[in-house]
């Protein structure tokens, strides 16, 4: 949920998961644990399955949040993928801290939100997930977990290579993460590091250049850009113009009167 809140009064309430939220503006004030706490501007707030809270404006201009509802299974998973314990064996972090001031867990939150209300594909979201279940865990929970890594070396690059295979040969698809860990052969946390120890990005931001490469070949070809987008495997065509702009730093359109029929190929 993304929310604006200015004079609302939340009555004293818990949920059935874990919820985090990032306060973007104002500040927010609520109880929980037997202490007020006050959540500013670019601080996180975690709270356990069941922990009971209220809140309130804590500022003249209300507060602007987003926040979301993690189920204890969906860590429980996240958690069996980048540690070393059998799924049964996960023992499920708790937080201290209703209020933290944490960059890194901000900026994973809110990539989470992000691409979780975005509509991106399947494997961006469980990048992100990821991401922001580890990042809670290490930084923030009173159980830490022991992630598993390939080797730096041959089993690392190994590893990658073999994601990047699929990547490129399956590029305009939607490939389940599950799928991609399997083909690297490992799991879905350690094959993530090692495809940036590798290549210097996410296995998804190598499956959208490889998008964007080929739609740009295909707006030199005289294609439209709804046929570029559509083809390259791109969603729909304001992700596609969107994704074209901030890698290439201009539109399609613009792109394509640029390149002109000099650079298309004879008939």
């Amino acid at each position: 949920m993304h929310a604006h809140f200015f004079s609302h009064r939340f009555h004293p309430h818990s949920h059935d998961a874990y919820s985090f939220a990032v306060t973007e503006a104002g500040a927010q004030r609520f109880r929980c644990r037997g202490a007020t706490r006050t959540s500013g501007a670019g601080m996180v707030m975690a709270f356990n399955p069941d922990d009971p809270h209220d809140g309130e404006a804590a500022a003249d201009l209300g507060y602007k949040y987003r926040i979301m509802h993690i189920g204890p299974d969906v860590v429980r998973d996240v958690l069996s993928d980048v540690g070393t314990v059998d799924r049964d064996r996960v023992a499920l972090p708790l937080f201290d801290e209703p209020v933290l001031s944490d960059p890194v867990l901000r900026r994973a939150l809110l990539g989470l939100h992000t691409a979780l209300v975005g509509g991106a594909g399947p494997l961006v979201r469980d990048e992100w997930l990821t991401a922001t279940v580890s990042a809670m865990v290490r930084r923030t929970a009173t159980r830490p977990v022991r992630a598993r890594t390939l080797p730096a070396g041959g089993a690392q690059t190994g590893a990658a290579r073999r994601a990047r295979a699929l990547l490129e040969e399956e590029y305009a698809l939607e490939i389940p993460a599950d799928r991609l860990a399997a083909a690297a052969g490992c799991s879905r946390f350690a094959l993530y590091r090692a495809f940036r120890a590798e290549y210097g990005m996410a296995p998804s931001d190598f499956q959208r250049q490889l998008r964007l490469r080929r739609a740009r070949g295909l707006l030199v070809a005289g294609c439209s850009a709804a046929e570029a987008a559509a083809e390259a495997g791109f969603a729909d065509q304001s992700h596609f113009h969107r994704w074209f702009v901030r890698c290439f730093g201009v539109t399609p359109g613009t792109f394509q009167r640029a390149a002109g029929p000099a650079f298309r190929p004879a008939s």
